[in-house]
């Protein structure tokens, strides 16, 4: 008896912790992520009330769908830059502001500053600064390269998004990066000048294999942001111009909600939300088989 009266005062205490959090969880996250899934397969338009089930009809209209496919390439076109360049630059930010440089920490905080402007204020700045300061700087100084504004020719529209994103994350992968270099035992580099290696060497053959679980949370957390990125897109180029920029979170926000067509902007998200998935446990895995290996 007082067994089961224990369990069921331990079961209360966890409930009084862990219920709050499991509640909010299933009503924000798991509810809307199910009711989602069957939306895909309805008619429904997001606004009348009713709505019959089609199928499979909404998923059809996706593999058919020659936008959806073709922002999606362009996705990955803007991931694969993106990781690549903002992990290097923060890779090579963390390395020296981890050595004896005067002034790191505000090095460090200034970096990290753009981490903290929100995606839509930063969209406007950048806007301002492509269409306004480089023209003029551009057209005052002759550099033909700037005399015209990026963001209106289809080329160098996808750029513009690549740079800010890079210019935003940069700092915060930094102190990820920060974090690693600083793990790194002291001793062992110590060891390592003794036996005669070289700068190159110690930091190839010792701080970057140690540092494999810094380079799996950075490229998870670049490959997450670089998919569902939507804000930036909307406010620095919105999709424009001629649709060069529509990166596949906007043409699936257009689907749904502009064009009313929800069951198959529902399904669109769904089949992206799989291939995402797809690829960020693809990178975990063979990130994870690297860790093993180093």
């Amino acid at each position: 008896m007082i067994g089961e009266k224990g369990f069921w005062n331990r079961l209360r205490l966890r409930l009084l912790f862990t219920g709050p959090t499991m509640f909010a969880f299933l009503t924000v996250m798991i509810i809307p992520f199910l009711y989602g899934i069957y939306l895909t397969f309805t008619n429904w338009d997001g606004i009348s009330v009713a709505h019959t089930l089609v199928g499979f009809q909404n998923y059809g209209s996706v593999f058919a769908d020659s936008e959806f496919w073709s922002s999606f390439g362009l996705t990955l076109k803007y991931v694969l830059f993106t990781v690549v360049l903002t992990n290097v630059l923060a890779f090579l930010l963390a390395y020296a502001l981890t050595k004896s440089v005067k002034g790191q920490n505000v090095f460090r905080a200034g970096f990290f500053m753009p981490n903290l402007v929100g995606g839509i204020v930063l969209g406007f700045i950048w806007q301002f600064i492509f269409n306004n300061v480089l023209v003029y700087l551009g057209q005052k100084a002759s550099i033909g390269i700037f005399s015209a504004s990026w963001l209106a020719e289809p080329g160098k529209a996808f750029w513009t998004l690549v740079i800010v994103t890079i210019w935003q994350y940069a700092g915060y992968m930094m102190v990820i990066y920060v974090a690693g270099l600083t793990g790194v035992p002291a001793d062992i580099q110590e060891a390592a000048s003794i036996d005669g290696a070289n700068s190159w060497q110690k930091l190839t053959r010792m701080t970057i294999p140690m540092m494999v679980p810094s380079f799996i949370v950075c490229l998870f957390l670049s490959l997450q942001r670089g998919f569902m990125v939507y804000d930036l897109n909307l406010t620095l180029t919105k999709g424009g111009p001629f649709g060069s920029t529509q990166l596949v979170s906007m043409h699936v926000y257009q689907k749904a909600f502009l064009s009313r067509d929800y069951g198959v902007g529902q399904a669109e998200a769904f089949v992206l939300f799989l291939l995402v998935a797809v690829i960020t446990l693809l990178q975990v895995y063979f990130s994870k088989k690297l860790e093993v290996e180093a």
